[in-house]
């Protein structure tokens, strides 16, 4: 479309009284929405190991007490 069709049938659709724009929302919306393919569900165990290599090496114990120990200034 182009940016001319589009600024016409916007100057059409302001003519139109609020119901009728309200009716014309719904019905683009509706047309929208079957167009769209849903996206597939996504899981967080998808992010398991995830950032893993920034672990390696490092005590997870130790990691722990060192923030903890900070906490009290």
């Amino acid at each position: 479309m182009s940016i001319t069709t589009y600024h016409e049938v916007l100057s059409r659709a302001q003519d139109l009284s609020p119901a009728d724009q309200l009716r014309l929302l719904e019905e683009l919306a509706a047309i929208v929405r079957r167009q769209i393919t849903p996206q597939p569900r996504r899981s967080l165990l998808e992010l398991q190991g995830l950032g893993k290599e920034v672990w390696q090496g490092i005590d997870a114990q130790e990691y722990v007490n060192q923030e903890r120990a900070s906490w009290n200034g």
